[in-house]
């Protein structure tokens, strides 16, 4: 289990790890968005030419009309683009150091 604390809302947000199988290169989290929403998030990876191919999804619930609102903004097609986006470029700045 970890936690941590969204740079935008100040919202904390409790990870627990529900399965982990390093051997299919592919994790699970369980999370819970303080007052918002509760989902899963499942994260698999496998050889591209030339790097790696990871493939995430998010299942989101909210738990208030603010959560309902949230996970509508965040499962946007156009949110979710950016979203991934942003991770893929900070991890590639990430692995050149």
């Amino acid at each position: 289990m970890f936690r941590t604390t969204g740079h935008l809302d100040g919202r904390e947000t409790v990870w627990i790890v529900a399965d982990y199988r390093p051997d299919l290169h592919k994790v699970s989290y369980a999370r819970l968005a303080q007052d918002s929403n509760i989902g899963l998030v499942d994260v698999a990876c496998s050889d591209s030419s030339g790097g790696a191919l990871v493939t995430v999804r998010y299942t989101l619930t909210g738990l208030t009309q603010e959560g309902d609102d949230f996970v509508r903004e965040f499962l946007s097609d156009a949110h979710y683009t950016r979203f991934t986006e942003e991770w893929r470029v900070a991890l590639s700045n990430a692995l050149k150091k």
